[in-house]
């Protein structure tokens, strides 16, 4: 089982907070100070450099993964030292959850884990966490080719790259008048 830390900002209605309902539920250990993370665990962060792939597999099973349930508009204030460590983007997924359903990249604290682990190879235990949320297999259901085709890729430059068959692709800008 991997160890799931969820860094716990407040910001969130408790009863729709997922990651508070991870702690309830035993899945993840709350973590309320930034120094209390395991610089050698891969955080969750959508503005990291790098998308998490199978490479990062061997590093989930030995030291975690945290889920930071702030506002991203707010993880520009977080400290230099959180912004060092082992951050980790996913890359375009659905949300399945009841307040984000079917908006891109609007994942809750318990799908950005379960999609983690699912890319990583953990597939049933990704299963095994959406489990305990009543809509939690729809996040699966809903992404499992891209999902499928993530956890294949054996770098996160293949997993970004693959993200682009999935992501709707702007339209690129005219200069004519």
């Amino acid at each position: 089982m991997t160890t799931i830390y969820a860094f716990l900002a407040g910001q969130d209605d408790p009863k729709k907070c997922t990651a508070e309902k991870m702690v309830r539920f035993h899945i993840a250990t709350p973590v309320r100070r930034i120094s209390a993370i395991s610089r050698d665990a891969v955080i969750l962060d959508p503005t990291a450099p790098k998308a998490v792939s199978r490479e990062d597999r061997e590093r989930i099973a030995k030291h975690g993964i945290v889920v930071l349930d702030l506002s991203w508009k707010k993880l520009e204030e977080m400290p230099r030292s959180l912004q060092l460590t082992n951050r980790r983007a996913l890359p375009y997924l659905v949300a399945a959850n009841p307040v984000m359903w079917g908006r891109p990249m609007q994942l809750s604290s318990v799908e950005a884990v379960a999609a983690a682990l699912y890319i990583v190879g953990e597939r049933e235990e990704a299963s095994g966490i959406l489990s305990k949320f009543s809509w939690g297999n729809n996040f699966i259901d809903l992404n499992r080719e891209p999902l499928g085709r993530y956890s294949e890729a054996r770098t996160s430059a293949e997993v970004v790259s693959i993200q682009w068959d999935y992501a709707p692709q702007e339209e690129p800008h005219s200069s004519e008048p």
